[in-house]
C-alpha cells in the first residue's frame, strides 16, 4: 500500500484574515454552563490570541435549552457559530465540526472549562509554528496542577497505565478535554477513527503516534467539575472495548497507519516497558509450549532430540510472535532475515539448554523426569533473557522497528 505523506509542517503566515483557530465546544444538555463558559472563552481569546479565531458550539442531540442558547451566542458574538447534530457522541461532534472547518488549526475543550485557559495559547502555538501535528493538554506531567477527587485520580492514572502497557503509547494523558490538531492532519486522521464517543480521543492519538506524527504535550492546571455528567462506569467499559479493538488491530497489523505518516525519523521511540511485558507474555507461552512438546517427544526421541525439536519449533514461533507483537514489525519485509538471525539466537539457546542437560546427566545417574524438566526450564529462562537482549539490539534493531512500525504493516 502506498503511504500518503502529510504535507511538510510550515509556520502559518501572520497576515491571516480568516480564522486561524477554530475552538470546538462539544455539548449535550449544558444549558447551565454553556453561555458563561463560551463568553469567558470568547473574552479570553479576544484578549490573548493574536490571530483571528472562531468558537464553534457542537450540540450533539441536546434535549434542553442548549440549542437556543447556542443560537443566541452565535447571534451575539461575531466569532461564534454553532452546529446541531441529531445523535449523541463527543467523537461524532468533533468529527463533524472539524471536518466542516476551514481553519488551519482545530481545537476543542470541555464546556466546563476545567482546564485553565492560559494553557490555550501554549497548546496551539506549536501547531501554528509548524513544530507539531497534534497538541494535547496533560494532567499527568510534571508541572501540571490538578484538583480532583481520589476516585477520578485513580481511574485516570489506571487508564493511562493500561494504555501504556497494552498499546505501548508514549503520550501521557489521553482523555484530557483539551486538544488541538492541524487541519491537514485531521483531514487524514478522521476517516481512520472508528469511535464516535469518549474513546475518540484515544483512538485518534494512537493512530497518530503509530503513524509517526509529532504530539506535543502541555502541562495544564485542571480543576474537576463536581457536576460532571460523565457516566464513569459506561465510559470505562466503552474505553476497555476500544483498547481491546485497537490491540487486536495492532496484533493483526491492520491498524490503518499505512495510509499516512511522516518520515520514519519522526516515529515515537519503542517503549522498553511495553516490550518487556509483551516479550514476557510471548516467552511464557513459548515456555509452556516447549515443556509440552518436550514431554510429548521425550519418550519417542530421547532427551537431546526432544530438546532440539521442541526448542526449534518454539524458536520459529517465538521469533514470529515477537516480531509482530513485541517489536511492532508487520508485513513480509525482512522477515527471512529476522528468522535467520532468530535461528542464530536459537543456536545460543540450544547450546545453553543442551549443555545444562549434558551436565545434569553427567553428574547424576538416571535423573528423574521432574528434575530434568526443572533444569531445562531454568536453562530456558536464562536463554530467554539473553534472547530478549539480542532480539532488541541485533535481530530487530530500534531504527528498523520504528520505521516498520510507522508503516503500520501493509506493504
Amino acid at each position: 500500500m502506498t503511504k500518503t505523506l502529510l504535507p511538510a509542517r510550515l509556520p502559518l503566515p501572520a497576515d491571516h484574515t480568516e480564522p486561524v483557530l477554530d475552538v470546538v465546544v462539544p455539548v449535550f444538555n449544558e444549558e447551565t454552563d454553556l453561555e458563561p463558559s463560551v463568553r469567558r472563552l470568547h473574552a479570553h481569546l479576544r484578549a490573548t490570541f493574536p490571530y483571528p479565531f472562531r468558537i464553534t458550539v457542537a450540540d450533539n442531540a441536546s434535549t434542553d435549552a442548549t440549542p437556543r442558547i447556542a443560537a443566541r451566542l452565535a447571534a451575539d458574538l461575531p466569532e461564534a457559530t454553532w452546529i446541531r447534530l441529531d445523535e449523541k457522541g463527543r467523537g461524532r461532534a468533533l468529527r463533524t465540526a472539524w471536518s466542516g472547518s476551514n481553519a488551519p488549526v482545530l481545537a476543542y475543550l470541555d464546556v466546563d472549562l476545567s482546564t485553565e485557559l492560559n494553557a490555550l495559547l501554549p497548546l496551539v502555538a506549536p501547531l501554528i509554528s509548524g513544530h507539531s501535528d497534534i497538541a494535547i493538554g496533560t494532567r499527568l506531567a510534571r508541572g501540571s496542577r490538578v484538583t480532583r477527587g481520589p476516585r477520578r485520580e485513580i481511574i485516570s492514572r489506571c487508564y493511562n497505565v493500561l494504555l501504556r502497557s497494552a498499546l505501548a503509547v508514549g503520550f501521557s494523558d489521553a482523555q484530557c478535554g483539551f486538544k488541538a490538531i492541524r487541519r491537514e492532519v485531521a483531514e487524514q486522521l478522521l476517516p481512520l477513527v472508528e469511535d464516535s464517543g469518549w474513546f475518540f480521543d484515544t483512538e485518534l492519538l494512537v493512530i497518530a503516534e503509530r503513524a509517526g506524527l509529532r504530539i506535543h504535550e502541555v502541562p495544564v492546571d485542571w480543576v474537576d467539575d463536581p457536576d460532571s455528567r460523565v457516566d464513569l462506569v459506561s465510559t470505562a467499559v466503552a474505553d476497555l472495548r476500544g483498547i481491546a479493538r485497537i490491540g487486536r488491530a495492532l496484533a493483526r497489523g491492520t491498524l490503518p497507519t499505512a495510509r499516512l505518516g511522516r518520515s520514519c525519523e519522526n516515529a515515537p521511540p519503542v517503549s522498553l516497558t511495553a516490550q518487556l511485558l509483551r516479550f514476557g507474555a510471548v516467552g511464557a507461552l513459548s515456555t509452556i509450549a516447549y515443556v509440552l512438546l518436550y514431554a510429548a517427544l521425550r519418550p519417542v526421541t530421547g532427551p537431546q532430540a526432544a530438546n532440539l525439536w521442541a526448542l526449534s519449533l518454539c524458536a520459529v514461533a517465538n521469533t514470529a510472535a515477537n516480531r509482530r507483537l513485541t517489536f511492532g514489525l508487520r508485513g513480509r519485509g525482512d522477515a527471512l532475515r529476522h528468522q535467520a538471525k532468530g535461528l542464530a539466537v536459537f543456536g545460543l539457546g540450544l547450546a545453553l539448554t543442551s549443555g545444562a542437560l549434558a551436565v545434569l546427566h553427567h553428574g547424576t545417574r538416571a535423573p528423574g523426569r521432574p528434575t530434568e524438566i526443572t533444569v531445562l526450564v531454568v536453562a530456558n529462562l536464562t536463554a530467554t533473557v539473553l534472547r530478549f537482549l539480542l532480539l532488541r539490539r541485533w535481530v530487530f534493531t530500534p531504527a528498523t522497528a520504528r520505521c516498520d512500525d510507522t508503516d503500520g504493516g501493509a506493504r
